[in-house]
């Protein structure tokens, strides 16, 4: 499921309260989407994994809540509330939930 809310000139959000897991699997939520960034909520249920794949963007992630391991380039990084990592476009990437995980990710241009 994606959602888009439409840009304001200002626009804030409380992402403690756009947070809702499923039962299995990933849902995102497309929050704000411009012609340099895109910004998606990621509420991913314990034990899924996202297979390794690429970006033609450059990412970051930033972790609300829960717990998971992010395998970047071949490097493992914990994923805890808190975190923040910069992936590079092009970068090979997967994530493991080990519980229920919520990061919000954002892809910007890399010109």
């Amino acid at each position: 499921m994606t959602t888009t809310l439409v840009p304001h000139p200002s626009l804030a959000i409380q992402l403690q309260e756009k947070i809702e897991y499923p039962k299995q699997g990933v849902l995102s939520k497309v929050l704000i989407k411009d012609s340099c960034c895109q910004y998606t909520l990621f509420c991913l249920a314990a034990g899924t994994d996202i297979s390794e794949h690429t970006s033609a963007r450059n990412a970051t992630v930033h972790v609300i809540e829960g717990s998971g391991l992010l395998t970047l380039a071949g490097q493992e990084i914990p994923l805890e509330p808190g975190v923040f990592v910069f992936m590079p476009a092009h970068a090979p990437h997967a994530v493991k939930a080990k519980d229920n995980l919520a990061f919000l990710l954002t892809l910007s241009d890399n010109r």
